[in-house]
């Protein structure tokens, strides 16, 4: 590497850290608020769809795009519409989500299951395999029956990798402040 891009990693260590911590702030604020999180995860998703929107439906105009004028219409519109209903109600949007992930496991449940009988005779272990797609369905059906419990739970996890993400970045950029200039 580059002396110069050494010397630019070590004078921005902070822009690492200042992401960790926003991070870990926002895993704490997921586990002690985890429903007005995920609505406000909700809110945001939507307003990133609101701007995937209009950035595509704007591409429409460049005679350089690669992607056909069509699918990229279509894309712009499912995404506008998406991001307005997100953000028009969060709450329903959340709960949506999380019914697709609940319906989701199920399916891949199930998949797994059939997956681990029709390999049965090739694999070891097999069981494995079906006890994953036991506890996938578990889970969906879980989510499915209680909704508000699969927010909080689904906030929770969010949390975890946010704080685990977070520390980690402030270990690299306490590590890149040591390639600092003098």
């Amino acid at each position: 590497m580059s002396d110069n891009a050494v010397s630019t990693m070590g004078r921005n260590w902070w822009v690492a850290v200042a992401f960790g911590v926003i991070s870990v702030l926002f895993a704490f604020y997921l586990f002690t608020q985890p429903l007005q999180a995920v609505v406000a995860l909700a809110w945001a998703f939507g307003v990133l769809a609101l701007a995937e929107g209009i950035a595509s439906l704007l591409a429409l105009f460049d005679p350089k795009v690669t992607v056909p004028k069509g699918w990229l219409a279509l894309y712009g519109l499912a995404s506008l519409a998406f991001g307005a209903v997100a953000i028009a109600n969060p709450v329903a949007t959340a709960g949506i989500l999380l019914m697709l992930l609940a319906g989701w496991l199920v399916i891949a449940g199930v998949f797994r299951i059939l997956f681990a009988i029709r390999v049965r005779k090739a694999i070891q272990g097999e069981w494995m395999i079906a006890l994953s797609g036991v506890l996938s369905i578990g889970l969906g059906g879980l989510f499915l029956a209680n909704l508000g419990v699969a927010l909080v739970a689904a906030a929770v996890w969010i949390g975890v990798v946010a704080l685990l993400y977070g520390g980690l970045q402030i270990a690299v950029g306490l590590k890149l402040r040591q390639l600092r200039p003098s």
